[in-house]
């Protein structure tokens, strides 16, 4: 009989960072996980509790929204996700207190049968409703073995306190909550089993945050989850969309279990899966990723045009200046749109698929060479913006006087995407913005 999540004993669990793990490296494995493999998934027990449930990722907002959002809401997943809600204010985030209270919340669930964990190991439909935008594809397993070796290829490079926060909260709930994007190339196989699973009915429907809809299914007969698994085995890579962090906290957590389980380890246990909602790529949508900076560097409004017209075709827009493709730029300043592009050569994708991107052109030979923003990551002088908030969120960051200029950008493509994993390189900061977001708390992955 397998264990329940809330009856997996793994000791104490500390606060951890990337160094306390130590490679076994005469560990010889007895299985090999294909690339996708089923999961015993714990998830809403009826649909009743799925919409109670349903909450936003936890990236996606910060503790005090967290905190309104789940308010007269005990059973959202927020009080797992962001459990520092339901502790004092001023408590670090970061606190073992939070990530106690957090397996704390996640065992009362379980424990009150608001979660139920699947008797045997299973694949999901997974299917996300955003206005006409329907995207469907698998909440699976992936091979934490691959994402080691670089099957499942990276674009992102993560941040330490981040990968330390996943980790720990991965070791206290004792099961991986959140799901990571993958991207794949189209598998006839899968597609089949996708389309024949489809027309049952559904485990349940739930409107999330923005009116999305998030449907799930269940994959358990025996045939459909040998030609998925066999499917995804034959295939060479898969990308990373989103959760860089969530993979990069799997990968730890697995070496911290078969350390510490030592000779019981197997190489089949759920911890050596992680989480992951994986897609085909015709079904997915980027968004634009837009920036706002807070000041010119020192120069007046014409002096900053004046110095943009070295490089770019600079032309009054009478209206918003969405772009309509790529090497387009809109930059909202002082009340007005302008449309600019680019009237020296830029980098093609076979040159260097990096510097080929929109975001590496904008930030080559605006944001570095004319306002001196240097580095994406650290500099407090810049932020972001997602798509979905449409320009009016530029107008409306600039018109308030927070910030001294807004550039719109044509949105990132999976093909370059695809194209900058493939030649193991590493994109800016804040090139992608996917949506539909996906939902926490709809299916979790137990470590044992």
């Amino acid at each position: 009989m397998q264990a329940s999540a809330s009856e997996t004993a793994l000791g104490p669990l500390p606060r951890v960072s990337p160094g306390v793990f130590t490679l076994i490296e005469d560990l010889k494995l007895m299985a090999k996980l294909p690339l996708f493999s089923p999961i015993y998934g714990i998830r809403p027990a009826t649909p009743a509790r799925a919409q109670e449930i349903i909450a936003p990722p936890y990236d996606v907002l910060d503790s005090d929204e967290a905190r309104e959002l789940a308010k007269d809401k005990p059973n959202s997943f927020l009080h797992v996700s962001k459990a520092e809600i339901d502790l004092p204010p001023d408590t670090d985030h970061y606190s073992e207190a939070v990530y106690k209270k957090a397996a704390e919340n996640f065992e009362r669930m379980l424990k009150d049968g608001l979660l139920v964990r699947e008797g045997k190991p299973s694949f999901y439909v997974y299917r996300l409703k955003m206005g006409e935008h329907v995207q469907t594809g698998l909440m699976v397993g992936a091979c934490v073995d691959d994402y080691d070796a670089g099957r499942i290829r990276r674009h992102e490079f993560t941040r330490p306190v981040k990968e330390d926060d996943r980790v720990n909260q991965i070791r206290h709930v004792k099961a991986q909550t959140g799901p990571g994007i993958i991207a794949f190339k189209p598998i006839p196989e899968i597609d089949a089993v996708i389309k024949k699973n489809v027309k049952k009915d559904p485990l349940f429907s739930a409107t999330g945050p923005g009116g999305v809809i998030h449907t799930l299914w269940l994959i358990d007969d025996p045939a459909d989850i040998k030609a998925i698994s066999d499917a995804s085995e034959r295939q060479k890579t898969v990308y990373i969309a989103d959760g860089h962090h969530r993979s990069a906290a799997a990968s730890r957590v697995k070496k911290f279990m078969v350390e510490s389980r030592g000779a019981a380890h197997r190489g089949d246990e759920p911890y050596n899966v992680y989480l992951a909602a994986a897609f085909p790529v015709n079904e997915m949508k980027i968004w634009d990723y837009n920036r706002v900076v807070k000041d010119l560097n020192g120069l007046a409004p014409e002096q900053f045009l004046s110095g943009l017209r070295k490089s770019f075709s600079v032309t009054e827009a009478k209206g918003q200046a969405k772009p309509a493709a790529r090497r387009e730029f809109g930059l909202y300043l002082g009340g007005k749109w302008y449309r600019l592009k680019p009237t020296v050569q830029t980098p093609t994708k076979e040159e260097d698929p990096v510097k080929a991107l929109d975001v590496s052109v904008l930030s080559d030979l605006v944001l570095d060479k004319i306002l001196g923003i240097k580095d994406l990551r650290k500099s407090d002088r810049i932020d972001f913006v997602g798509g979905i908030r449409g320009l009016g969120e530029l107008e409306k960051r600039v018109d308030s006087g927070g910030m001294a200029a807004a550039f719109a950008l044509f949105p990132t493509s999976l093909d370059e995407l695809i194209s900058v994993a493939d030649d193991n390189q590493i994109m800016p900061p804040k090139s992608t913005w996917f949506e539909p977001k996906l939902a926490d708390g709809l299916v979790s992955n137990p470590l044992l």
